[in-house]
């Protein structure tokens, strides 16, 4: 479920977040979903608990998950709010950049080329 890449520059606890961020939006880790302990995942992933720690800390701060005492960490029940929120603000700033954009001279039609050429380079289909 969990990989990481030994050489990328991203640091190990980062790509972690960024993993679970993204099984979670998809729903691969439904809410209510057990997440490995700390101890078996570092094993799995031969990295220090310590590291597979910090990013449980983040996700739990970010409101993703929760930790229950003695039982584990748990995807949140209410976690796809708090994806709509981060959408909505990521929706305000792009907003904010088209209006920025415009401003500057780009058409309507080159800002969405723009948006389409980024997502293409990111592998992901056209809007």
């Amino acid at each position: 479920m969990f990989q990481i890449d030994l050489m990328s520059r991203i640091p190990i606890y980062e790509q972690l977040i960024e993993q679970a961020e993204q099984l979670i939006l998809t729903g691969i880790l439904p809410p209510g979903t057990q997440l490995p302990s700390v101890r078996s995942l570092s094993v799995q992933l031969a990295v220090n608990p310590n590291t597979v720690q910090k990013a449980y800390t983040e996700l739990d701060r970010r409101g993703l998950i929760v930790s229950a005492a003695g039982r584990g960490c748990f995807v949140r029940e209410d976690v796809s709010r708090r994806f709509d929120f981060r959408k909505q603000e990521a929706l305000e700033r792009l907003i904010a950049a088209a209006q920025d954009l415009s401003a500057l001279g780009m058409s309507r039609e080159e800002i969405v080329q723009a948006l389409i050429g980024a997502r293409k380079e990111k592998g992901e289909p056209d809007l």
